[in-house]
């Protein structure tokens, strides 16, 4: 089982690496800024789709945003 510290590294290269480093920070800080819930946002604000589809194209939207 991974540690909690183990984790969030592993979540923050994921985020960073669909999203790059600015947008990942701009996730995180909209996490800690607003108040809900990230249990029926992941139901509700993310499309139906598996982690590997969802991540290309994270990937491919934010390739648009560095051009």
């Amino acid at each position: 089982m991974k540690t909690e510290a183990e984790i969030r590294e592993a979540g923050m290269r994921a985020l960073i690496q669909a999203l790059g480093t600015v947008e990942a920070e701009r996730f995180v800080a909209a996490l800690t800024r607003d108040r809900f819930d990230y249990t029926e946002w992941r139901k509700t604000g993310l499309p139906d789709l598996d982690l590997e589809t969802l991540s290309a194209q994270a990937a491919q939207y934010s390739h648009t945003l560095d051009h």
